[in-house]
């Protein structure tokens, strides 16, 4: 998984509050197991219309938002299914940065999982920052994950994380990487298990 540690990038607002999976990649599009491909299906109800013209007037078509990486929601953000495939979509399509005054809990631990980072903040500073990005062509933020700060050109804000999370992304790792960090004591296990059971095969 790749590593977050400093981030810089363009916002988007999209301040609707319980965004559910389904609105997020919907139903249709879930056939496939692999991580990459979905970021064309995102949002996909509300980017297009039934013969699959853009709708202008929806955020991410509008060209000031083009190559937005951080999304402003609205609260409980990612609630409905447990798919794994929202977190997927929303990362293939550019997005690093979900930023929220609060996420559906298997959503949330889902973006770890992926190499999202999802930041909670008071609702006040959420729609503050969204305002600034509709007002403000190009609106900037940056992510300094191992201070745990947020900042633009004329402020600074700090946000909460569980260290394991911030752990995880700013080493890169996803749960086969946790696993492999006990590499040597799995091998230990499996040799034990060779001399008192010879009859097991392992590869």
């Amino acid at each position: 998984m790749e590593q977050f540690v400093r981030f810089s990038g363009k916002c988007v607002p999209l301040i609707r509050a319980n965004i559910d999976t389904d609105q997020i990649i919907p139903k249709q599009f879930l056939k496939s197991v692999c991580r990459s491909g979905f970021g064309r299906f995102l949002f996909y109800d509300w980017r297009f219309q039934p013969d699959g013209q853009p709708i202008s007037d929806f955020v991410l078509n509008q060209p000031k938002f083009s190559n937005a990486s951080i999304l402003i929601a609205g609260e409980n953000f990612g609630c409905g299914s447990s798919r794994e495939h929202a977190p997927w979509s929303l990362y293939d399509y550019g997005f690093r940065v979900i930023i929220a005054p609060s996420f559906a809990d298997i959503f949330y631990s889902n973006c770890f999982k992926t190499g999202l980072l999802p930041i909670c903040l008071p609702a006040e500073k959420v729609v503050e920052f969204a305002s600034a990005a509709m007002q403000e062509c190009g609106f900037l933020l940056t992510i300094d994950l191992p201070n745990q700060i947020i900042s633009s050109t004329n402020f600074m804000h700090r946000f909460e994380i569980e260290p394991f999370y911030k752990r995880c992304l700013i080493e890169g790792l996803d749960e086969i990487g946790l696993t492999l960090e006990q590499e040597a004591e799995i091998t230990r296990f499996e040799n034990r298990f060779r001399s008192q059971f010879s009859f097991l095969e392992f590869p």
